[in-house]
């Protein structure tokens, strides 16, 4: 569902679930590659239109596998830039030793880090920080989330996004767990 022309975005705030919100505890869930191709199809029309950054807050689950799908896409697409913006430094601090050598990885493929408070945790005031510099430096999300599936932390991207909509055009593309599952079943039709 796209509502805001898509030739006029240079910069896509791409998020949704934690990996937990989705029982997904491994690196090698099946299910991850399925997200990955969903969030992949959304984003090459929008490169091919134009867009020249991806924006995510970093988190782990949605917001790295989109970062994965950018740095493949950037053989293709060279000028496409991936941003990470955190809401406090080391936001990696106390995940477990796999879970930060993949951050650590895919953070090797980014353009622009930043953490928009440059202390450790501290409060809810870092997330509310760095969620206005996200809507504020962006044209439109990209949002993989599904109310219907149930609630989740992407809930407060979907309101403010939506607001934002209303209010000044902000684009708004989905991407639900039913656009997901389409993909695996069509990929499964293909190995059976």
């Amino acid at each position: 569902m796209i509502r805001k022309g898509i030739e006029s975005m240079k910069n896509l705030l791409v998020t949704g679930y934690r990996a937990h919100e989705l029982n997904i505890f491994s690196q090698k869930h099946e299910g991850i590659v399925y997200i990955k191709k969903a969030l992949a199809g959304k984003l090459v029309p929008l490169i091919e239109d134009g867009l020249e950054w991806v924006i995510t807050p970093g988190q782990y689950g949605v917001d790295l596998w989109a970062c994965e799908v950018v740095i493949s896409l950037k053989e293709a697409y060279p000028h496409l830039r991936l941003s990470i913006l955190s809401a406090y430094s080391n936001p990696e601090e106390k995940w477990k030793d796999d879970k930060k050598e993949y951050y650590e990885q895919v953070l090797k493929g980014v353009d622009y880090y930043a953490a928009v408070s440059k202390q450790p945790y501290s409060g809810i005031w870092q997330f509310t920080a760095r969620d206005e510099l996200l809507f504020r430096k962006t044209d439109g999300i990209l949002l993989v989330y599904d109310e219907d599936a149930g609630e989740g932390s992407p809930k407060y991207f979907k309101e403010k996004a939506l607001k934002k909509q209303q209010a000044e055009g902000y684009g708004f593309i989905s991407i639900s767990s039913e656009d997901i599952q389409s993909i695996a079943d069509e990929a499964n039709m293909y190995t059976e």
